[in-house]
């Protein structure tokens, strides 16, 4: 029920112009105005509450309704360390992992279309189904279902950062999830070296969760471009905003294992603010072979403070 002042004034001027009328006695005429404005003043009082309650009722609709339609906040995955963020995504942020037009690599006729471009733990569809039934050689490993663990992994076991050994934050909306990864820095505090982006590889509430790139701010990898098809000479670049800066890129295979490395540039002194950055990287591999390029700076409290990944595809 929505009462609004306007109705609740011409309620008021209506009750103040009832009262008693026709007394000639001006003796009494005070006397005799009493018992409207009493009137009014109750009534006035009882419709102010009457719209009071409307809009508490109404803050208490928008609440339910803003509690219903937000992203779900996940707590880091078990066993991982919590800290301080000092640095946070915003506006005006650029990231991989951008939605494709492409046809998943290993899908089946009629099956959904992967909109990304998988970069780890799994290289295709049939790679993440046949984890899905239970007849991957790998065995369950359920840490797959849990896209904090899946970064983590990701961060320390595909890439090889060890430093970064740590989830700070992971905020999950639907099938799609963005989970902060950093590392311990000085007086207790934590930095942020990358926040990665994770999809769910398939359908169904067990789906497995893939790595598909990284959300950058103050570092970025935009060349080449997400999904493209490069060659043996490929051209990495980007932004990066810091002091004495040292950009290490190494290409590697999608879902790959054993620290494979298919090319690799080290290292480009850079620094500045939102200053482009451009390194040459020859590489070997397979034609149609999918593709990780990863770039990474550090030096001042470990060997990698932040990262940024990219995914592409080897033509030849």
């Amino acid at each position: 029920m929505n009462v609004s002042v306007s109705q609740v004034v011409r309620t008021t001027a209506v009750i103040g112009a009832i009262g008693p009328r026709g007394r000639a006695s001006t003796g009494h005429r005070r006397r005799g105005l009493a018992f409207p404005v009493v009137l009014s003043g109750t009534l006035l009082m009882a419709a102010l509450l009457v719209l009071t309650g409307c809009t508490e009722t109404d803050k208490a609709t928008n609440k339910a309704t803003d509690k219903a339609t937000g992203s779900a906040q996940v707590p880091p995955s078990a066993g991982a360390s919590v800290g301080e963020t000092t640095s946070q995504t915003g506006t005006g942020q650029t990231g991989t992992g951008q939605p494709q037009g492409s046809v998943t690599p290993g899908a089946t006729a009629g099956a959904v279309a992967f909109p990304y471009q998988p970069l780890w733990p799994f290289a295709s569809a049939a790679d993440a189904r046949a984890w899905q039934t239970g007849s991957s050689p790998e065995g369950h490993q359920p840490w797959h279902l849990d896209p904090a663990a899946t970064a983590l992994s990701f961060t320390r076991d595909f890439l090889g950062f060890t430093d970064v050994d740590r989830t700070l934050a992971s905020t999950v909306t639907g099938d799609d999830a963005r989970v902060q990864v950093g590392y311990a820095t000085e007086g207790g505090r934590t930095g942020v070296a990358a926040v990665v982006h994770l999809a769910r590889f398939g359908s169904g509430g067990d789906a497995p969760w893939e790595v598909v790139g990284t959300d950058d701010t103050t570092f970025s990898l935009t060349r080449p471009a997400y999904g493209a098809s490069v060659t043996a000479s490929l051209t990495a670049g980007g932004r990066i905003t810091g002091v004495d800066e040292s950009i290490h890129v190494q290409v590697r295979p999608v879902a790959g294992s054993g620290g494979q490395v298919v090319g690799e540039y080290c290292c480009l002194p850079a620094g500045g603010q939102q200053s482009t950055w451009t390194v040459n990287v020859k590489i070997s591999a397979r034609p149609g072979q999918g593709l990780v390029v990863v770039a990474s700076t550090g030096g001042h409290l470990h060997g990698v403070e932040r990262f940024t990944v990219t995914g592409v595809r080897y033509q030849g």
